[in-house]
């Protein structure tokens, strides 16, 4: 005989939440304030009303929606129900939305008001219609939020859940090739959310501002460590840095998630302040792509939390580097998320030892089931060692020093070839970014007859600062070495980035 029960999957965990932190703050965003008990029904309603439509278990519910709480019932009311959320990043071209749409066969598709007519508009190029629900359509043929939840039970859905089952597919970012489904079952995402609870340092007490679209796997990582440890996410419908700092002010803030380039703005905004109270934060994450030195020293200078730095990948690649470590180790990315593998393997796939550069895998129980209909891409992001263990490949370059710690080189993808030797475009930008006028920059390989690749800088300088390309140029080459200094600097007003930081240097070599 046994008293234990097998772990409960989120749709319970969230559930039991609402029955005993029911008059807790669970939700709040720009037009309305959950409690643990409001938020529950209103999403077991939805899914259930979801079930009254035909949307079964395992089906594939896409979203197209701007932050807000439409989104949070949306998203949170399908996956009560047992369906499989597709959150778009509603940026995408509709030409990469339909794509997106008719791999994963979505059954419905809810969408914020202000996209109806685009959708509307695509309708006849995806492969089946899909039930379409908006918070408050204005056009034929779409339902409203209020009417599919009117009259259904408040109850958690009456549907079987296995852990196997997954929860989302969430599309890549598209930065180094064409975007690819990523499938999490409810059990890799529960215990995700669980090892990153403990690794982020939050608890049933946090209040996390939410500033990235929910469709964003960082999103995901704040919003379900925050719910899972029954505490209450604030939606921002946009980012501001004013406003973020306002908000930490406010509402006493704990816990955030965000790219560096926010940081950055909020750090800017903080010093034009006579004053500014940020003490009630308690831990903060900065990830999506590289934190540099100088930057990470500024946060811990401006916040007495500091900053956790998280790299990783949706697939379920993770390290942290803990406040703590963060001493001597401004360039490292720490170690590896409880329970998580790492290894460095070289280009014959030999594993290689400490302070060797090579490809970055990982093992553990919060990796990927896998891509979403792509067996191609499975194979290729799979290494198996001599004890036949499987890996899962990052494509990133990094080595791993005598204590354990990690160090990112550099995107394996984004690697100039010049002259015969591996340039890693991330040391160079560490360079650039020293420059006082620099605000922002990223180094990319252009073809060049005579090494094959040649290092470019494309700069963004601050407000109020000026300098010619050519000084910047001969500032950067006197500080780096031979094979790489620049060609060329060219400067521009903006980099184009995905909505988890990441520059699209893709876009920039075109």
């Amino acid at each position: 005989m046994s008293f234990a029960t097998s772990a409960p999957l989120l749709p319970e965990i969230l559930a039991l939440h609402g029955k005993w932190r029911a008059p807790d703050p669970a939700v709040v965003t720009d037009t309305a304030s959950w409690t643990w008990r409001e938020f529950t029904e209103r999403i077991h309603a939805f899914g259930n009303g979801l079930l009254a439509l035909g949307v079964q278990p395992g089906d594939r519910v896409g979203l197209l929606m701007a932050n807000g709480s439409p989104m949070v019932e949306a998203m949170f009311g399908a996956i009560a129900m047992g369906g499989v959320v597709v959150p778009l990043n509603v940026s995408v071209s509709d030409d990469a939305a339909v794509a997106m749409f008719n791999d994963a066969g979505v059954t419905a598709v809810i969408a914020s008001d202000e996209w109806l007519s685009r959708l509307d508009n695509i309708a006849g190029s995806l492969e089946q219609m899909p039930i379409r629900i908006a918070p408050t359509p204005s056009l034929d043929g779409w339902r409203s939020m209020a009417d599919v939840s009117a009259d259904q039970s408040t109850k958690r859905p009456e549907v079987t859940i296995e852990p196997d089952d997954l929860i989302n597919i969430i599309y890549s970012s598209g930065t180094t090739g064409l975007p690819k489904g990523i499938a999490h079952d409810h059990r890799g995402r529960r215990d995700w959310a669980y090892d990153l609870a403990i690794a982020l340092r939050y608890h049933g007490g946090a209040r996390t501002l939410l500033t990235i679209g929910l469709y964003s796997n960082i999103s995901w990582v704040a919003m379900l460590s925050t719910l899972l440890a029954g505490g209450c996410i604030y939606v921002e419908s946009r980012f501001s840095e004013d406003a973020f700092l306002d908000r930490v002010e406010a509402d006493r803030i704990t816990h955030t998630a965000m790219v560096p380039i926010q940081f950055q703005r909020v750090i800017e905004a903080a010093a034009r302040r006579d004053r500014v109270d940020v003490s009630s934060m308690q831990a903060m994450m900065s990830c999506g792509s590289p934190l540099r030195e100088a930057l990470k020293r500024d946060i811990f200078e401006c916040f007495d939390c500091g900053v956790i730095e998280l790299y990783g990948l949706t697939e379920g690649i993770i390290t942290t580097l803990e406040t703590e470590h963060a001493e001597g180790r401004w360039a490292s990315v720490g170690r590896p998320l409880i329970g998580t593998d790492i290894c460095i393997v070289g280009d014959d796939d030999q594993i290689l030892g400490a302070s060797e550069s090579g490809e970055i895998c990982s093992r553990g129980r919060i990796a990927m089931p896998g891509y979403w209909n792509r067996h191609d891409a499975n194979e290729a992001a799979t290494f198996t060692d001599p004890d036949g263990k499987v890996w899962l490949r990052s494509g990133d370059i990094g080595y791993i020093d005598s204590e354990g710690f990690l160090y990112i080189v550099d995107r394996k993808k984004d690697m100039i070839l010049s002259g015969g030797q591996n340039v890693y475009p991330q040391d160079i930008e560490a360079v650039v970014t020293n420059h006082d006028a620099v605000f922002d920059v990223a180094v990319i390989g252009l073809p060049s007859e005579r090494w094959g690749e040649t290092p470019v800088a494309l700069v963004v300088f601050r407000e109020g600062e000026d300098a010619s390309p050519e000084a910047i140029k001969d500032w950067v080459n006197k500080r780096v070495g031979k094979q790489q200094r620049l060609t060329d600097v060219i400067v521009v007003d903006e980099l184009p980035r995905n909505p988890n930081g990441k520059i699209l240097k893709r876009e920039l070599r075109k």
